[in-house]
């Protein structure tokens, strides 16, 4: 008999998670001596598609895709849809009442005592079948939704009245070619009702042009074109519209009451199976044993219900926020509960009473900074400026991932305000509310925010497919057909003993509640309890528990490079300017004092002379050309840009405020420029924007008379007056800077060396440009490129509209700026130990390749003495589909791949030629940069794609799209894929990877699963460690299980050849104080220190377990024959007297069978608890070895020591003393053959089996291993 403590397993297919993080994690565990018989096969064991294309780009739409099944009319009955937030596929099919087959199901589920109910509430397509019938979207009063995993999902279509028109409901945006052309020409007619269902928490609504359900995550204002008119908000009429499209602003996560909660809990089949078993054992008379499972499962209900309501609280206090918003609408400014902001909402940010953004929107005036660590993983305050006309023609909001060119004016829901500047008026004439107000336009709200998507995450986590999970319900329906064997042996004997039919059908029915372990899934799920607890103590945090058991099938680990792998804030080594005359690179300048012989706070030096003596150009790219703000007199900003500024050791000023040396000049000086030079030229609408302004340090202070009467005007000051941000596909950023009564305004660029000489003058480019790039990016060094250019005649309000284009074209380059790139302390250390575990590493990183394979090499992730060969297109582009591209040995440029199989060349005396003979060699690196990286998936043929794939080690100029579509190539070979980074550029390969760990300081975030406050890689190390230590224990856990379940079925079946059984405290004894201890300390082992270079297995039907578990089965049930024989020839022994009509429990064979099986319970917790190489050893874990030590005194103290109450208790018959040490000593031989078979038998058997079976030759499943075997 079983005790049921908490189960999670099956059942309820609803839509509503009751407890998103305890589901049940199932693992896996190997034995480091079996190497042979490990065939792996991630892609069913993680949960992979194989079926995505590899070379083929998939669109997957950003809005609805859908493939329709078509009645002969061609009305739909079917919709495939694809939800991209959560990268799912459902299909949508539509279903009315059969209301006379309804009626008939409420009359069998009344005859069958609730049975139909049950089994329909299990398997939902019963319930689906019998009651409903299939109908076309627009008459359906509920759909069907079923995912890629096929869990179901019934959710009822809603009616509501509306009264708007369909283009008022639907966005153009969201549609296909083919549907906005079936809407185009779709009258635009009123909607006098909206028919809509929820499911996830997205809306779907019915557009009845195009016959199907839209999402309205997606939705999109057609006449959000222009900054200007967004500022007037929406009407009233439109609000009460949009408030039924979108319901309220809130992420609210439905709770259920405590009475849906215990229906569902007590309604679980294993609950269910618990309650017959229950009334079995009563039956059978087996009250105290049936009274105390029943206090049990009712304690453990009740915990399981206190602790889901705890988790909901929690989810719910996390993700609900409401506070009031001042808006503006229907023409006047007011103050609502954020619960009533719907898309076209205008609300002011510089409220000082707001304090965390209630929903996603983008920035229309003002500007402010944001933390947006909960979301992202950036630690770093993000700056966010007003978006543009341009810019908000860019907005799409069809996707989940927000564009750059976007993000920068994107405000996400949750995030939290560092500060908000309001936009300064000069008309105090004007008395409009809105101005000197910071405004923001809401885009999307609820659950179709990011935030909500981070929620939504949590609550529906993708399903834990890991092979060994199938493998274990597989497993218990083997036991199942064991337990009907016994159910028909046990029958037919009691049948042929003459016993009552009464207790032949307890009794036999009794056999399936030993054998059928419904504790089972709460034992395999101990181990992941215990490593998501030490993973919490490292201060790595899991939002997804099941991912934990994926980190122990890790391959392939990519790293990002800044901030990952080298130090987040960078030093700069020195500037090297151009010189004029040798249009040659001048000597290293490691201080800014050097970059100009003058006095740049003399008011003697004219300022035009200033500006084009020695190399003062360069200093001002360092003290203008960056996102730096000022908050509460501290710099924030990206580290490198901080670094930069730090070196010139100038001054910032912003809105009256400085960084440092703060004064009354400091002040004076910003207001100067403004009040100067801004009315002239920067009023709009009676708006002036103040700039920020930078000065050299130790400046004079301003004097506003002396301007006046032209007396010392030289004062140095540079205002920057636009800023063209960082794009991480332009790779460069530019900024708009005037110097204080200046006729001219100069543009500064910085960034990739390689960018910048495409937009820069060759003239001005140094002769020795390339020999310099390469010695230090060589050398591991992180090279940004300068440029400048003047502009005559452009005022202010001219700079707010020139184009980006216009601005970073035929610049004069002006020099480099040189940054050390240090490795963090940490990595070194963890590269070589990932290395000896041999999991292969990549790097995956934004940065210039040649400095990204120094880096490599620095820290060991490549190894200096094999070869690293460097793409470049020879003719075309990563857009040309004939493009060719060249392979070249970083070290010696004559030694080339061939261009179509990536294999090495003999090395030619010519140009390049692919007509040479290859070389067999397989020991190289490939460092792929990211436009080569697009044209390989674009356009290469599938070898030099996999290869490139295989052999890539580094890839260098990756933007975020492709960071995360090269790790779904690498998944799509059958690896293992976990990605590591620090910030926003690296979300979409985060969320991807199946192990995704962001190095942040917040304990949650929708980047990815793991989140780590420690910011190094150490922490790779421990989630492998750990999730190896969780499969391994969930492995030795059902093994566990499995023998409990058949020791016991041994027991009970020789006890019931003579219709005996064991007694109600003996049940007890078995499963309170011997199975519950220690299957639940068996999972305490921490794990091992080091890396196996080898991977647990997924398979649980491998021939290494399966040889183990049948083995350890003959083993037992041999010993239990072996006593239960031996007793029966003894001098002493009497026959059981029978009596048909009771228990008959007392006898020799009920006692010795029932002392050898306890000390088979332990021995074999014993031997299943597998130490090294993925766990330490057992004797580590002092609470399992103590509690064995004592369960085996106890053991012990009872067969030898029995006292009356003892005996009586246990319904025990007196043994012969000599016979008593018998039993020992054969509990003694049964734990060293089995400890010995496992330990050095069962492996080579299965060995044995194989080479029998298969041969020699191993079959490799994997894409990944079939090409690297063929390299």
């Amino acid at each position: 008999m079983v005790l049921a403590t908490r189960e999670f397993a099956g059942g309820d297919n609803s839509s509503d998670m009751t407890n998103p993080n305890l589901d049940t994690l199932e693992n896996e565990e190997f034995n480091f001596e079996d190497n042979h018989d490990i065939l792996e096969d991630d892609s069913e064991s993680i949960g992979t598609n194989d079926n995505k294309p590899l070379l083929k780009n998939t669109n997957k739409g950003g809005s609805i895709v859908v493939n329709l099944s078509e009645n002969q009319n061609g009305l739909s009955f079917v919709q495939n849809v694809y939800l991209e937030d959560d990268d799912l596929n459902i299909i949508l099919m539509g279903y009315q009442f059969n209301h006379f087959r309804l009626y008939l199901y409420y009359i069998f589920c009344f005859l069958t005592g609730g049975a139909l109910y049950l089994l329909a509430r299990w398997l939902p397509k019963i319930w689906i079948w019998w009651v409903g019938k299939v109908c076309v979207m627009g008459k359906a009063e509920w759909v069907v939704a079923e995912s890629q995993w096929g869990e179901i999902a019934i959710e009822y279509v809603k009616r509501k009245y509306y009264g708007g028109t369909i283009s008022s409901v639907f966005s153009i945006d969201q549609l296909d070619d083919e549907d906005a052309a079936c809407n185009k020409s779709y009258p635009d007619e009123i909607l006098h009702y909206l028919r809509f269902f929820d499911h996830r928490y997205i809306r779907f609504i019915y557009h009845p042009g195009i016959e199907k359900f839209l999402q309205n995550s997606f939705w999109k204002d057609p006449s959000w074109k222009s900054t200007k008119n967004l500022k007037k908000g929406i009407t009233r009429d439109v609000y009460n519209e949009r408030e039924i499209i979108f319901g309220s602003n809130i992420i609210d996560v439905q709770e259920k009451s405590t009475l849906q909660l215990l229906t569902d809990e007590v309604l679980h089949p294993f609950y269910i199976f618990q309650v017959f078993s229950m009334i079995l054992w009563c039956l059978d008379e087996y009250y105290y044993y049936a009274t105390c499972i029943f206090i049990i499962s009712a304690t453990s209900v009740i915990n399981t219900l206190i602790e889901t309501k705890q988790t909901m609280y929690r989810l719910r206090e996390m993700s609900k926020f409401v506070c009031d918003v001042r808006i503006f609408r229907n023409g006047l400014w007011r103050y609502v509960s954020s619960e009533e902001l719907v898309p076209g909402d205008v609300f002011e940010i510089s409220d000082p009473n707001l304090h965390v953004y209630p929903c996603d929107a983008i920035l229309l005036t003002g500007d402010c900074i944001v933390n947006e660590s909960m979301l992202t993983g950036e630690s770093v305050p993000v700056s966010k400026l007003p978006i543009t006309d341009a810019t908000l023609r860019m907005l799409d909001l069809t996707g989940v991932n927000v564009r750059p060119e976007v993000s920068k004016h994107f405000l996400f829901n949750g995030t939290r305000i560092v500060r908000v500047r309001k936009t300064k008026s000069n008309n105090i004439s004007d008395n409009n509310d809105d101005e000197g107000v910071a405004l923001a336009l809401v885009v999307r709200t609820g659950f179709n925010t990011t935030k909500g998507s981070l929620i939504r995450s949590m609550l529906f986590p993708k399903p834990n497919k890991f092979k060994f999970y199938r493998d274990s319900f597989r497993f218990i329906g083997v036991l199942a057909a064991i337990a009907g064997i016994g159910f028909f042996i046990s029958t037919f004997n009691f049948i042929r003993m003459g016993v009552n039919n009464h207790i032949i059908i307890v009794r036999a029915l009794d056999l399936i509640t030993i054998v059928v372990p419904p504790a089972l899934p709460t034992t395999m799920s101990i181990g992941t309890s215990f490593s998501l607890a030490r993973l919490r103590k490292a201060q790595i945090f899991c939002i997804s528990p099941a991912r934990v058991n994926i980190g122990g099938k890790l391959n392939v680990m990519c790293f990002d490079k800044t901030g990952t792998l080298t130090e987040d804030g960078l030093d700069v080594l020195g500037v090297r300017c151009v010189d004029q005359q040798t249009n040659r690179f001048s000597d290293l300048h490691t201080s800014a004092d050097t970059l100009s012989s003058v006095d740049l706070n003399d008011p003697s030096v004219d300022a035009k002379s200033v500006r084009g003596s020695d190399f003062v150009s360069i200093l001002y790219v360092m003290t203008t050309c960056h996102s730096l703000k000022l908050v509460n007199g501290e710099l924030i900003g990206d580290p490198l840009d901080l670094k930069m500024f730090e070196f010139t050791k100038w001054l910032l000023e912003e809105s009256g405020q400085s960084s440092s040396y703060p004064s009354s000049g400091a002040k004076t000086s910003s207001s100067a420029l403004s009040s100067m030079d801004q009315p002239a030229t920067s009023m709009i609408g009676g708006y002036s924007i103040i700039p920020t302004v930078v000065r050299p340090p130790g400046s004079e202070q301003f004097n506003l008379s002396d301007l006046l009467n032209n007396e010392n005007t030289s004062y140095l000051e540079l205002g920057i007056i636009r800023t063209f941000e960082f794009v991480s596909s332009l790779r460069r950023m530019s900024v708009l800077v005037k110097r204080l009564r200046s006729p001219t305004m100069e543009v500064y660029v910085k960034g990739a060396p390689e960018v910048m000489r495409e937009i820069c003058r060759p003239d001005t480019i140094p002769d020795d440009y390339d020999e310099l790039l390469n010695y230090y990016t060589h050398h591991g060094f992180r090279v940004i490129a300068c440029a400048s250019k003047s502009f005559n005649n452009l005022n202010w309000m001219k700079a707010q509209k020139i184009k980006r284009e216009q601005v970073e074209q035929g610049l004069q380059f002006l020099g480099i700026i040189i940054f050390e790139n240090k490795l963090k302390t940490g990595t070194p250390p963890v590269v070589e130990k990932l290395m000896r575990a041999k999991i292969r590493q990549i790097m995956c990183t934004g940065d210039n390749v040649l400095t990204a394979v120094s880096v490599s090499r620095e820290c060991g992730l490549v190894n200096k003495n094999i070869k690293t060969y460097i793409p470049r297109f020879i003719e075309g582009s990563s857009v040309t589909p004939r493009a060719e591209i060249v392979w070249e040995n970083l070290d010696d440029p004559k030694d080339l791949l061939d261009s179509k199989t990536l294999k090495p060349l003999i090395q030619p005396e010519s140009n390049y030629s692919n007509e040479y003979p290859l070389l067999n060699v397989s020991k190289y690196d490939l460092a792929v940069t990211g436009d080569v990286f697009r044209w390989m998936v674009d356009f290469a043929d599938e070898t030099a794609l996999f290869t490139m794939l295989i052999k890539g080690q580094i890839f260098a100029r990756m933007s975020p799209d492709e960071k995360h579509e090269l790790v779904e190539k690498l998944q799509l070979m059958g690896y293992c894929v976990g990605f590591c980074g620090d910030g926003a550029n690296d979300c979409g390969a985060l969320k991807a990877a199946d192990v995704g760990l962001s190095l942040s300081e917040a304990e949650a975030s929708v980047a990815a699963p793991f989140t780590s406050r420690t910011m190094d890689i150490g922490c790779v190390i421990e989630v492998i460690m750990e999730g190896r230590a969780a499969l391994v224990t969930s492995f030795s856990c059902f093994k566990f299980m499995a023998l409990y379940s058949i020791i016991q079925f041994t027991t009970v079946s020789l006890l019931y050849s003579f219709d005996s059984n064991l007694g109600n405290f003996q049940f007890l004894y078995i499963d309170l104080f011997l199975i519950l201890p220690i299957a639940i300390l068996m999972g305490r082992t921490e794990p091992y220190p080091r890396i196996y270079p080898k991977r647990p297995t997924a398979s649980l039907v491998s021939l290494r377990v399966l040889t183990s578990l049948i083995g350890q089965i003959l083993i037992q049930s041999g010993f239990q024959f072996f006593v239960y024989f031996l007793i029966r020839k003894q001098p002493w022994y009497k026959p059981p007297v029978i009596d048909p009509d009771e228990n008959n429990i007392t006898s020799f064979e009920n006692t010795i069978l029932f002392l050898l099986s306890c000390y088979q319970y332990i021995l074999i917790a014993a031997v299943f608890s597998v130490g090294p190489p993925y766990r330490k050893s057992m004797y580590s874990n002092v609470p399992f070895i103590l509690s064995t030590i004592l369960l085996s005194l106890l053991t012990s103290f009872i067969l030898l020591f029995p006292t009356n109450l003892m005996q009586e208790i246990f319904e025990l018959v007196i043994i012969e003393n000599y016979f008593r040490w018998w039993i020992v000593y054969i509990a003694a031989l049964d734990f060293i053959v089995s400890w010995l078979m496992e330990k050095y038998a069962f492996g080579r058997i299965a060995q044995w089996i194989r080479i029998l079976v298969n041969g020699k030759v191993k079959v490799q499943k994997k894409l990944y291993k079939k090409i690297q075997s063929e390299l």
